[in-house]
């Protein structure tokens, strides 16, 4: 398999498979979203087109990067949303990096969205797909984050090479600026567990795939084989 590592800015063209990793926290947060119980995650293209989501579908859960904000019923930490009942619900999702990679690929034929507690499921996924180039969209940072590039290359190597040793890649995701400015306290809407449940290895058995459904790009999850 031909992995291609790419920010999103450097998206020049509509790859066939894309793997976008958002490790902290859009991808965690709507692993553990599907972990507690939710549909769907629809990604919004802004905070706007949000909350008209939610408007006209007053029973969907509306979340966002950052603090609190009105209209919103949740922030995007995977340590606030472990205790909330999402069974049957459908969540808007809309996030710096995350939602934005995601939606820069959108007419690729296969999307996946991707951190660390999904990446068994995923890499068992791209090894069932048989792709010849997959192209691993790096949100963070404009491409350069490396807690989203240490996720991409491990899922990358467990295509090809099953006995691959996680600890390297964590130490390097624990060690990020990410990782520091939510320990910190620099970014908003944080719980203290949030670091820790980001880098907590194939939390969840399933993979997520991301598609068009209609006019909405719509995530899911999909047990690996």
């Amino acid at each position: 398999m031909d992995a291609r590592f790419l920010g999103i800015a450097a998206l020049v063209e509509t790859p066939p498979v894309a793997v976008v990793v958002d490790v902290m926290r859009a991808f965690t947060v709507a692993a553990w979203a599907f972990g507690q119980g939710a549909e769907k995650i629809v990604l919004a293209e802004s905070l706007d087109e949000a909350l008209e989501l939610k408007a006209r579908h007053p029973d969907w859960l509306a979340l966002k990067d950052g603090p609190p904000a009105p209209g919103f019923d949740a922030v995007n930490s995977p340590g606030l949303l472990r205790s909330v009942d999402l069974g049957g619900r459908t969540v808007v999702q809309k996030t710096t990096a995350g939602t934005v990679g995601a939606l820069a690929v959108k007419e690729s034929s296969l999307v996946l969205c991707a951190g660390f507690v999904v990446a068994e499921a995923t890499a068992r996924l791209l090894s069932t797909r048989r792709s010849d180039t997959v192209t691993f969209v790096v949100t963070g940072e404009d491409g350069q984050a490396d807690e989203d590039l240490a996720c991409a290359q491990y899922i990358a190597r467990r295509v090809t090479e099953a006995e691959t040793d996680s600890a390297e890649f964590l130490r390097r995701a624990a060690d990020s600026r990410a990782a520091a400015e939510l320990a910190e306290g620099v970014r908003q809407g944080v719980h203290p567990d949030d670091v820790e449940l980001c880098l907590e290895l194939d939390r969840f058995p399933f993979a997520m795939v991301a598609t068009l459904e209609g006019s909405l790009m719509t995530l899911r999850p999909h047990e690996a084989v």
